[in-house]
């Protein structure tokens, strides 16, 4: 029987996976994970890195050419709650009576159908650990808000 051959879609998910792994290596993050999944959910985790003291998860999504809409568009409601779920678990396993500091991030990555090099955008808070829309206070004073915010 002969190997199966991946369809261009997903050699092409690996190659950016593969770019943005580079391109934040290069930024300074430092990555200690890459395609994290637990058993009991289906989503999965590209890459999980640290940015300085800032642990971040970070969705990876690659397109080639232009399109109507950019790679991160693809990064919707349901794919932000498969990725909070798995870095739940993946928080879980570290050691340690508290949770570091998080940040959910996207690499959008274009590669251009003549071209070998692709355009990498960096989104770093590209989304929260809540759907809910923050209160106004939330983006006036961030500060503030540590003393007394309604859910601690």
């Amino acid at each position: 029987m002969l190997p199966r051959r991946r369809t261009a879609h997903l050699e092409t998910g690996s190659q950016g996976e593969t770019a943005a792994y580079l391109f934040l290596r290069s930024s300074g993050y430092r990555i200690v994970a890459t395609n994290f999944r637990v058993p009991q959910n289906r989503g999965e985790i590209d890459l999980v890195g640290w940015d300085g003291e800032v642990l971040c998860f970070i969705e990876v999504k690659t397109r080639v050419g232009e399109g109507m809409l950019p790679p991160e568009a693809a990064v919707d409601n349901a794919k932000r709650s498969h990725i909070r779920s798995v870095a739940r678990s993946y928080l879980r396993r570290l050691r340690g009576k508290q949770n570091p500091p998080c940040r959910f991030d996207i690499v959008s990555i274009t590669y251009q159908e003549a071209e070998r090099r692709p355009t990498i955008k960096l989104i770093k808070g590209a989304f929260r650990w809540s759907n809910r829309r923050p209160r106004e206070w939330e983006y006036a004073a961030p500060l503030r808000r540590e003393k007394w915010h309604p859910l601690r």
